[in-house]
């Protein structure tokens, strides 16, 4: 919104500061960041009240975590209104891809927020079908592969791209929508399933939307993709503000999610911010990088697709728990390790999968 001021800007005066993607980016984050801590403490007290018993603890998990319970949730509407409002004024709304990734976060959003209402209603961990969020997850991602196609360039459409080979792309056709709707729709409940510890999923989504926002930036560069050697997709050089926007809330929202937290995330947040994230690979044509930017979300959904499909064929469990985290907090491993050694693993990733950008 505040870049339509550079209509009144002469060229020398601070109104054309908003021509600059790099200043909208650090306005948007600064916007939510003070977003998160302005509106944090009552959106919490109003949780709290309003749910009364809070988050329903699994009983089957791990024993510290009953001393968890009566800790509100949906606290996602903090993270999504932080980004909101930060890329609502510091970006380009004449830009398709600004709508479609706030579109697809803000629907998967209503979807987690609808299954957080039902299981504090409920007083239980079960919440919406698995397969009714799955179908409106797949419904969304379809919108937004249609979308994504249509506003690629001619010569990326149905194509996917290959990291370390910029001349070869797979013709995938009409069989790139199903892969965009897996891409999406994966990407939103692997981090959903990350979110089950105090600041375990927030710091690696952060992670990921850093590294995805300077891929974003460099893709929508001409000249930066000629030297890094990928390709070229004008326009989403704006989805560096959405991401920034993303790591301010996510850093406001941390505050109150750090050990003990005082509110989570919920699906509300986590569905949201998995399925922004798949997104933003989609339309950046990196969704094969993003596997590796985003391996400790793959790492923990293929924890919990394993141990389901060994228990059924044997009757035996591979993990002493799934998702991976709740494995090694079995073995005795505290939380507050959990946590920061997979915030050092999504890092340690997110780096290699940087590094893609230039590796031949």
């Amino acid at each position: 919104m505040l870049y339509w001021l550079t209509k009144l800007s002469d060229g020398g005066d601070l109104f054309n500061l908003f021509n600059y993607i790099t200043v909208r980016a650090g306005g948007a984050f600064f916007t939510a960041l003070i977003f998160g801590f302005v509106f944090g403490p009552p959106l919490i007290n109003l949780l709290r009240r309003q749910q009364g018993k809070g988050q329903p603890i699994r009983p089957d998990g791990p024993e510290t975590h009953f001393a968890k319970a009566g800790t509100p949730t949906m606290g996602g509407v903090l993270i999504l209104g932080a980004v909101m409002v930060s890329t609502l004024l510091f970006g380009r709304l004449d830009n398709v891809y600004v709508w479609l990734v706030l579109g697809v976060t803000i629907s998967f959003g209503a979807i987690g927020f609808v299954d957080d209402y039902a299981k504090v209603s409920a007083g239980n961990a079960k919440g919406v079908s698995g397969r009714v969020r799955l179908l409106l997850g797949f419904v969304i991602a379809t919108v937004a592969g249609v979308v994504a196609m249509w506003a690629h360039p001619d010569t990326l459409q149905g194509q996917l791209a290959v990291p370390f080979f910029k001349n070869v792309l797979l013709n995938m056709g009409y069989f790139y929508i199903p892969f965009i709707m897996i891409v999406i729709v994966g990407s939103a409940n692997a981090v959903n399933l990350t979110d089950g510890l105090d600041g375990l999923a927030i710091m690696p989504v952060m992670i990921a939307a850093g590294t995805l926002g300077v891929i974003s930036y460099a893709v929508g560069r001409i000249d930066f993709t000629e030297y890094l050697d990928v390709h070229y997709v004008p326009g989403t050089g704006e989805l560096l503000i959405f991401c920034a926007g993303l790591i301010g809330g996510g850093l406001g929202f941390l505050w109150y999610n750090a050990p003990p937290a005082a509110v989570f995330m919920g699906d509300t947040g986590s569905l949201a911010l998995g399925g922004g994230l798949g997104t933003i690979a989609v339309v950046t044509k990196h969704e094969l990088v993003w596997a590796i930017i985003g391996g400790l979300f793959v790492v923990e959904a293929l924890s919990v697709i394993i141990q389901v499909v060994y228990f059924k064929s044997t009757g035996k469990r591979v993990f002493l728990m799934a998702p991976i985290h709740h494995h090694f907090e079995k073995k005795g491993w505290a939380e507050p390790q959990v946590v920061i050694r997979f915030w050092i693993i999504a890092l340690i990733l997110a780096l290699i999968g940087l590094a893609t950008l230039k590796i031949r």
